[in-house]
């Protein structure tokens, strides 16, 4: 394990850092790849570090290059990178609902189409999208929300069907809430009676990478609480 490369992306803060560490831990050569170059400096020591904008789909091809470059080619991608945001269906404006597609949505396919070349080429590849469950079942006041994760979990789909045949598995874990310091501050306490620690998300994660979960591609995993 301590040969393959995994790349973390949204690894500033959250899922995203407690994955980082949690591969680290497993043995993984972990990339964390974040805009906050301040949340990436808490990391510890041992796992590189890529400040970049994972959401502009010209930075995924050159960022995953010059990673393949330096420390070997990618042979898991994780990408958590989300953003939320409130509003039902009939006051959901043009650029609400672009930008919830632009976070949510377009860096799994960017980063995929990065990574997919040196996974064919060795045969083996893991990938993981987060998605969350308003993405599986409806749910009132978060409509460009709920329908850009919905096709978060359509498109890991998809490219599992297209990409399992290249040996590279794609899944896509779904929470309900995230017990993480943001959430925290966002949302009121009788909705965070459920929420799950990051960390523990995070194994489920670091098990869906491994050789362990080998058989398990396609799968949407509910980590709801």
């Amino acid at each position: 394990m301590s040969t393959r490369v995994a790349i973390v992306v949204g690894a500033g803060r959250g899922l995203g850092q407690a994955t980082a560490i949690t591969l680290a831990a497993a043995g993984l050569t972990v990339v964390a790849v974040d805009r906050d170059e301040v949340g990436l400096k808490e990391l510890p020591d041992g796992l590189h570090t890529e400040v970049a904008d994972a959401t502009d789909p010209t930075v995924a091809k050159p960022l995953v290059e010059r990673i393949a470059a330096e420390l070997g080619p990618p042979a898991v991608l994780v990408n958590t990178i989300g953003a939320y945001a409130t509003g039902d269906a009939l006051s959901v404006t043009p650029d609400a609902f672009q930008t919830m597609v632009d976070v949510n949505v377009g860096p799994a396919l960017w980063l995929t189409q990065a990574v997919a070349p040196y996974m064919q080429q060795a045969g083996f590849g893991a990938i993981v999208h987060v998605a969350a469950r308003p993405g599986v079942e409806p749910t009132a006041g978060a409509a460009a929300y709920a329908t850009a994760k919905a096709a978060l979990i359509h498109l890991a789909r998809t490219l599992d069907v297209e990409l399992r045949p290249l040996g590279i598995r794609v899944n896509v874990v779904v929470p309900q809430v995230i017990a993480t310091a943001k959430n925290k501050a966002m949302f009121p306490p009788e909705m965070l009676a459920g929420a799950v620690e990051p960390e523990a998300i995070a194994e489920v994660i670091a098990f869906l990478v491994s050789d362990a979960a080998a058989p398990v591609s396609g799968a949407v995993v509910p980590t709801y609480g």
